[in-house]
């Protein structure tokens, strides 16, 4: 499969291209383009992994031809009008998260697929770990008795500001401005961290039917390396999101400050608490375990293997080795369209909730 990568900042550096470059996959999938604005970077990192094309924009990457997918990796509100682009090319698509801003970009987004017959994988996969399986397996099967309640979150902290590989160099591949993770569209801790979590947990539990939220920001600018970035985006939202019967989670995404000990999911129920990787306090077992707690929870995925291991970003490649699975083997995926539209649904109806006081009603389901 001959995937060009739309976007070479931080997630493209530190993970899709380390991981798609290596040698091991080249028989499955090679990256043969890249396109960025700033022409440099895609060049160096072109440069740097082995890539033969650099572009500056998307138009010019198409125009050359020669691709059968895009993996899109760039700020979150761009994500729409680039697969779109893509997709009416014939090109199989991976987006990273969030698939994009609104639902009514992902109903058009999914249509327009259908329409040309070209596939759509959607990051994250959540449900791809053997870990969260085995959790959606005990919630099934009773193992806490009657859920009652969830929590699930993420904080900004300064985590964009100080990744250290992207960030805080002096050359184009190390010099990467976070600004946009601040700005609309796209920008907050819910699409950009939370998205995770709240994944995880309505892999488990099911869709939600209806979401009531306060939103606002409360940094209102931030500094990298001397400069001043304004923040017009959320970063402090907290939602109650009701799955129906009284079953209630609250999920937040936050400019600093998170839960103690907080893994994703966190399940209540009459009879017990799913937190992490434990039940009621003891370790779950699972299929990758070993490797899970050697390496890191997304280091048991299926194509996280052998000098994969301990990289950056693995479950980025592994949401793209599940596209490659599906155009060269048939092979579907749970990192659906359809789970990320209904993620982006419950995130826009907060944000409208916040807005008008209201409890807003979903509209989606997977």
């Amino acid at each position: 499969m001959r995937l060009g990568i739309v976007g070479t900042g931080s997630i493209s550096l530190r993970g899709l291209l380390p991981h798609l470059t290596m040698a091991d996959v080249q028989d499955r999938v090679r990256v043969v383009a890249l396109c960025d604005p700033v022409l440099d970077r895609a060049q160096a990192a072109a440069a740097k992994f082995g890539v033969p094309a650099a572009h500056p924009d998307l138009a010019s990457m198409l125009d050359a031809g020669g691709l059968d997918a895009v993996s899109i990796a760039t700020p979150i509100g761009l994500h729409y009008e680039q697969a779109v682009t893509a997709v009416e090319a014939g090109l199989h698509v991976h987006l990273n998260k969030t698939m994009t801003t609104t639902v009514a970009e992902a109903n058009d987004l999914i249509a327009r697929a259908r329409d040309r017959g070209v596939k759509l994988v959607a990051s994250p996969g959540e449900l791809i770990n053997p870990r969260l399986q085995r959790i959606k397996e005990l919630v099934g099967s009773g193992a806490l008795g009657r859920p009652t309640w969830a929590v699930t979150g993420a904080t900004f902290g300064r985590y964009h500001e100080e990744e250290a590989s992207a960030r805080l160099g002096d050359d184009p591949l190390t010099n990467v401005n976070p600004a946009w993770y601040f700005r609309k569209p796209g920008g907050g801790p819910l699409y950009d961290m939370t998205v995770y979590g709240l994944h995880a947990l309505t892999a488990v539990v099911g869709p939600a039917r209806r979401v009531t939220a306060l939103s606002g920001v409360r940094i209102s600018e931030r500094e990298f390396r001397g400069e001043r970035l304004p923040t017009d985006m959320d970063d402090q939202t907290m939602i109650i999101v009701d799955f129906g019967d009284a079953f209630f989670a609250h999920v937040y995404g936050v400019a600093a400050g998170s839960l103690p000990d907080l893994g994703r999911p966190l399940i209540f129920g009459t009879e017990g608490t799913i937190n992490g990787a434990t039940l009621n306090g003891e370790v779950i077992d699972y299929p990758g375990r070993d490797v899970a707690e050697t390496y890191g929870y997304t280091y048991a995925l299926p194509h996280v293997v052998g000098d994969h291991r301990g990289m950056e970003e693995a479950h980025v490649f592994e949401d793209v080795m599940q596209l490659v699975d599906w155009i060269t083997d048939d092979t579907p995926t749970v990192a659906t369209a359809e789970h990320a539209r209904h993620v982006i649904d419950i995130f826009e109806s907060a944000y409208r909730s916040a807005a008008t006081g209201q409890v807003q009603e979903l509209t989606t389901t997977f």
